[in-house]
């Protein structure tokens, strides 16, 4: 028979129970549910077996209530979750987090037996009405939802999935803002364009707006860009990561950056230069070789060519807080312009960095026929994507070129 184990005070020590012998901690080694191991630990051995009392109490609760359909939300969401252990770092940390801001707190509390179809619909319309949630990131929350009850489903927790047809019944109601992005027309890019670059206060944001817009590429790609991924000969750029700005799952009010490899397969590309591209690439260049390179290192990374004035990488949202800044300055200067010049003013509606990617992609389908062409260079995985865009730029060019037709026949 074995003999067992002793902590240093000569009492014996369950199974799974030790004590390290650099601090005296005790540590009780136990496997989750889900085969991972896991530790408890006390400086005190009376108080690490109260902890282990508990775990156990609480691990056979769980899995009563989960049997008998009493658990809540949260049980069966963070049973889901750790299954997951496909998904890359920033996905999960995204869906935690907006599982833990949305959700937990409040519908999570509520019994997975006890909830049906219309209690997600109205959780829904509270998040969209009182939260003032888009529909977009109502679907990144039901993204992680359907999945969750779908698992009691096949556990025979519940007979249905409650939420099941909630996302199409929204989309359905009129009015409905749907997340659609609209790209800046050719009038409203060129006035953006051409303010950023002769303002004073906001031209040395010229060169990276010029290469959001002449690129189509994400934020996230080409705040992660360096020196290294274009070639100025062959006026290539090598799409090949993505740096993320998120937030961390023990403090949700603070984010950090990360680097990781774009968001599809398809998204690992080349993208040639266009002129001004170009341009703006060898403006920055000779500015930093005047005035210094980018000192800031990234997951082992470094080199990166847009930085602030801080030389830290860009913060997504500051990005989107100086377009909104450009926006209101240009459009309360335009508007002054205008009535003194007695026209219509051009105004700049609200936009994001994404309408940044949209309008590029807009502006190429209005020039190339080519649906796969388009696909490759935007990096979407699935050519509906790119099908979508390009059947709403053919909506618009069918009206114009309507119009055109009428003014040149004149027979009418």
């Amino acid at each position: 028979m074995a003999k067992a184990r002793k902590d240093n005070r000569g009492r014996a020590l369950r199974k799974g129970e030790s004590q390290r012998q650099s601090d005296l901690m005790y540590i009780y080694t136990y496997t989750d549910p889900f085969g991972k191991r896991r530790y408890i630990y006390s400086k005190d051995l009376v108080k690490l077996r109260e902890k282990e009392q508990k775990l156990l109490k609480d691990q056979l609760d769980g899995l009563d209530m989960y049997a008998a359909g009493n658990a809540s939300l949260n049980f069966v969401f963070d049973r889901y979750i750790s299954t997951k252990t496909e998904l890359r770092r920033t996905t999960y940390t995204n869906y935690m987090y907006m599982y833990d801001h949305y959700v937990r707190d409040s519908f999570g509390k509520k019994k997975i037996g006890e909830i049906k179809y219309s209690d997600v619909l109205y959780f829904y319309y509270h998040l969209i009405n009182e939260r003032k949630l888009q529909v977009n990131t109502l679907e990144t929350i039901h993204t992680v939802l359907h999945p969750t009850f779908q698992l009691a489903v096949r556990d025979d927790i519940i007979r249905n999935n409650p939420s099941h047809g909630v996302m199409a019944e929204i989309k359905k109601k009129p009015g409905r803002n749907h997340g659609v992005r609209h790209a800046l027309t050719v009038e409203q890019q060129r006035a953006f364009m051409n303010y950023t670059a002769n303002s004073p206060v906001f031209n040395h944001w010229a060169p990276l707006f010029t290469v959001l817009l002449g690129t189509g590429c994400r934020i996230g790609e080409i705040i992660g860009i360096r020196w290294e991924d274009i070639d100025l000969e062959k006026r290539l750029i090598n799409i090949n990561h993505s740096v993320t700005y998120y937030p961390r799952r023990a403090e949700t009010t603070r984010c950090e950056f990360a680097v990781s490899l774009p968001k599809t397969e398809a998204g690992i590309r080349t993208v040639p230069m266009m002129e001004p591209v170009y341009n703006a690439f060898m403006e920055e260049y000779e500015y930093q070789k005047e005035n210094g390179f980018s000192t800031v290192t990234l997951d082992g990374m470094e080199g990166f060519i847009f930085t602030n004035r801080f030389g830290n990488l860009h913060n997504p949202q500051a990005i989107n807080r100086t377009i909104k800044r450009i926006r209101e300055n240009y459009n309360a200067e335009e508007i002054l312009k205008a009535k003194k010049e007695k026209r219509d003013p051009i105004i700049i509606p609200h936009f994001s960095c994404h309408h940044l990617r949209h309008t590029f992609c807009t502006r190429f389908c209005e020039n190339e026929t080519n649906i796969k062409v388009i696909q490759a260079v935007m990096g979407h995985a699935n050519i509906e994507t790119t099908m979508d865009i390009y059947a709403e730029v053919t909506d618009m060019k069918k009206t114009e070129a309507i119009e055109k037709l009428s003014h040149n026949l004149n027979i009418f």
